[in-house]
């Protein structure tokens, strides 16, 4: 892992490049490294994969964390700072670099690169609710029975031949799961009706008896969580059963779930509870 210092004023950020944006987007790499370089006194990291992306943002100290990737590098660093305990410290900030930044844009972080790192430099640390699981899992953005299926950018520039998407998913799942707690990935299953049961706060919004198209959970706002659950409509279509709470389990046949960009499972069960305020992001400041 290569590591260079640049001084500009006091303030301290550990500048951390995702070897996956490295490579797919070197240009817009170099402009982030220039504009917080001329704004902040830098250390830059430069891992060449989990294992040294981890270490980096273990070995921080007083510097702010900054992440230039795109939304799965931002994952695996909300991820281990989870698994840390260190998220309630931390202001994380992100330059989004690479093909998935549909998470980053919807958590108000600006898509252009020098946008973006001026507002690492000049912008304001937002509380944000995070969805912990019971396997220890995070979600920042949303969750989905079933998942979405990937689109053409998800595959990842790090994968080899051979089985390029499987070897990619199964080495960011290792980066985001402790190894005490094995997960599979698998494909995510065709669409189609599921019988589950969906609780919220322990009252049940939908029971095995009545299948359902789709489940989706997202924080909200104030420590609660909101769930939309799709009925099959027969006949006419069947109006959405919504509902918000701290806690959603979900529970029936094996079901997979996709987890902003990662898909888990099969499961029986699954729950998760709303953390309020656990992460914070830096966004650009308001007018």
């Amino acid at each position: 892992m290569a590591e260079v210092a640049t001084s500009a004023t006091s303030e301290q950020l550990l500048v951390v490049v995702d070897p996956v944006a490295r490579r797919s987007d070197g240009e817009s790499v170099r402009i982030a490294k220039d504009v917080l370089g001329a704004g902040a006194a830098v250390k830059l990291c430069l891992p060449e994969g989990p294992e040294e992306f981890a270490r980096a943002l273990a070995r921080r100290g007083s510097r702010r964390p900054v992440v230039v990737g795109d939304d799965r590098a931002l994952i695996r660093a909300v991820s281990l700072l989870h698994r840390h305990r260190e998220l309630t410290g931390c202001a994380l900030s992100v330059v989004p670099v690479g093909g998935m930044q549909s998470l980053a844009r919807s958590l108000g972080v600006p898509m252009g690169t020098v946008a973006a790192a001026r507002a690492v430099l000049d912008g304001v640390e937002r509380r944000m609710d995070l969805l912990v699981d019971d396997s220890d899992g995070v979600v920042l953005g949303a969750l989905r029975i079933p998942p979405v299926q990937a689109g053409p950018e998800a595959p990842d520039p790090e994968s080899v031949p051979g089985h390029p998407w499987l070897r990619t998913c199964q080495s960011l799942v290792r980066t985001l799961v402790p190894a005490t707690r094995p997960s599979r990935l698998a494909s995510a299953p065709e669409p189609g009706p599921s019988r589950l049961r969906v609780e919220v706060d322990g009252e049940t919004l939908v029971d095995l008896n009545q299948p359902v198209e789709a489940v989706s959970v997202s924080p909200s706002a104030s420590g609660v969580a909101s769930v939309e659950v799709r009925p099959v409509s027969v006949g006419a279509e069947a109006s959405p059963l919504l509902a918000e709470g701290r806690t959603v389990t979900v529970s029936g046949a094996h079901f997979r779930y996709g987890a902003d960009t990662v898909v888990s499972g099969p499961v029986r069960t699954r729950t998760w509870v709303v953390r309020e305020g656990a992460w914070g992001l830096t966004v650009p400041a308001g007018p």
